[in-house]
C-alpha cells in the first residue's frame, strides 16, 4: 500500500512555508508523542510525521521531494527534474498525480530509506523514528523554543573476546540522509542489552541540539553461553578424566586456564573458574563455568574393547538404578 504524502502527513499545501510546517509539525507532536497518547498507532503517527518535518524542513531535500517524490533519495542529483517528471508522466508516477514543483495535491509516498541491516558482519540496527523528538515541557508547557534532536538507538553484535578486551571499531548505519559511517569505542567488559552512547550522533533537532545515538550490543559467540558477566563454555572429557580426574588446559577470553577435575566427574557438572568471566570496571568480574561432557571414542580399537569389556565385567556401576 502506498504510503501518504509527506505534506498530506502534516497537512499543510505544497506551498506552506517553513514557519507555517514547523507550527504544523509541532502542533501534531505534541499530540501523536508516545510519551502522551497511549493510542496504539500513535507512535507509528509520531515516525511518520517527525519523517515528514526532517524532508520538509530541509530546503535542499524538499526541493527533491517536490521533484521526484517518493523516489527522490534514489534519483541522482544530475538528473533534470521536468526530464523525470515527462518520463515518468506516462506510467502514472509521481508527475501523473500534479505534485510539480509545488502545484497540486499528489498521491505522494512515504520515503524510503528506513532502518534495516547495516552492511557490516554481525551489525545490525533499527531506528526509534527519524527526525526531530519532541520536548514535553516545551510543547505543555507553551514554550515555543528550540526543539532537541530525537535519541535514536541501533544495536551492534560483537564476540565474547571484544566484550571482553574491549577495542574500536568503524559501524555504518543507513538512515534517511543516507549511509554514515562512525568509529565506535567498545569500553571492556560491556555486558549483552548494555547501551553505549554516542553524544550527539542522534536525530538533527529543530533549532536545539542533536540527540544521542546508543548502541545497543548484543554478544554472540558459538564458544560461549553469555549470562551476565559470566561465560559459560563446554568442556569435553574422556571417560577416565571423568572417573580419575584430571588437570586440562582450558581456553578463556583472558588466555589459557588450567582447570582441575575431581574425581567421579559426569556430564552436566560445573566447573567454576572465578573471575575470568567478563570484567567489571565498576566492580567484581564475572565467573566461567567449564560444563563437563564426558565423550567416548567413536571408534574403538582392539585392545580398548578390551580393556573396556574388562572394565564392564568388574563394576558394578549402574547409573540406571532407581535410588
Amino acid at each position: 500500500m502506498a504510503a501518504r504524502d509527506l505534506y498530506e502527513v502534516l497537512g499543510v499545501p505544497r506551498t506552506a512555508s517553513r514557519e507555517e510546517i514547523q507550527r504544523a509539525y509541532r502542533k501534531l507532536a505534541r499530540a501523536h508523542h508516545p510519551d502522551v497518547n497511549r493510542d496504539p498507532g500513535a507512535e507509528e503517527r509520531f515516525k511518520d510525521i517527525a519523517e515528514a518535518w526532517d524532508v520538509l524542513s530541509d530546503p535542499a531535500k524538499r526541493r527533491r521531494y517536490d521533484a521526484f517524490g517518493p523516489d527522490w533519495r534514489s534519483v541522482p542529483e544530475d538528473v533534470d527534474p521536468e526530464a523525470w517528471t515527462r518520463a515518468q508522466a506516462g506510467r502514472g508516477a509521481w508527475a501523473g498525480t500534479g505534485a510539480r514543483r509545488g502545484t497540486g495535491t499528489g498521491a505522494g509516498g512515504r520515503v524510503a530509506g528506513g532502518p534495516g541491516p547495516g552492511p557490516g558482519p554481525g551489525f545490525g540496527y533499527g531506528f526509534g523514528g527519524f527526525g526531530p523528538d519532541v520536548d514535553l515541557a516545551d510543547l505543555f508547557g507553551g514554550n515555543w523554543g528550540p526543539v532537541p534532536g530525537a535519541d535514536q538507538e541501533a544495536e551492534i553484535t560483537i564476540g565474547v573476546d571484544e566484550a571482553y578486551r574491549g577495542g574500536r571499531r568503524a559501524v555504518t548505519l543507513r538512515g534517511p540522509g543516507g549511509p554514515r559511517t562512525l568509529h565506535v569505542t567498545i569500553p571492556p567488559g560491556v555486558t549483552d542489552g548494555q547501551r553505549i552512547r554516542l553524544a550527539g550522533q542522534g536525530g538533527r533537532g529543530d533549532g536545539g541540539r542533536p540527540g544521542d545515538l546508543y548502541l545497543i550490543a548484543r554478544i554472540s559467540d558459538p564458544r560461549y553461553r553469555v549470562q551476565g558477566r559470566d561465560l559459560y563454555v563446554p568442556l569435553p572429557l574422556t571417560p577416565w578424566e571423568g572417573a580419575l580426574g584430571a588437570t586440562v588446559a582450558l581456553d578463556t577470553p583472558g588466555g589459557e586456564a588450567k582447570l582441575k577435575v575431581p574425581p567421579g566427574t559426569s556430564t552436566g557438572r560445573r566447573l567454576r573458574l572465578r573471575g575470568r568471566g567478563l570484567p567489571n570496571p565498576r566492580g567484581a568480574p564475572g565467573d566461567l563455568y567449564a560444563e563437563a561432557r564426558i565423550m567416548v571414542p567413536p571408534r574403538l580399537t582392539d585392545e580398548e574393547r578390551r580393556l573396556y569389556e574388562r572394565l564392564a565385567d568388574v563394576s558394578s556401576f549402574t547409573p540406571r538404578r532407581n535410588p
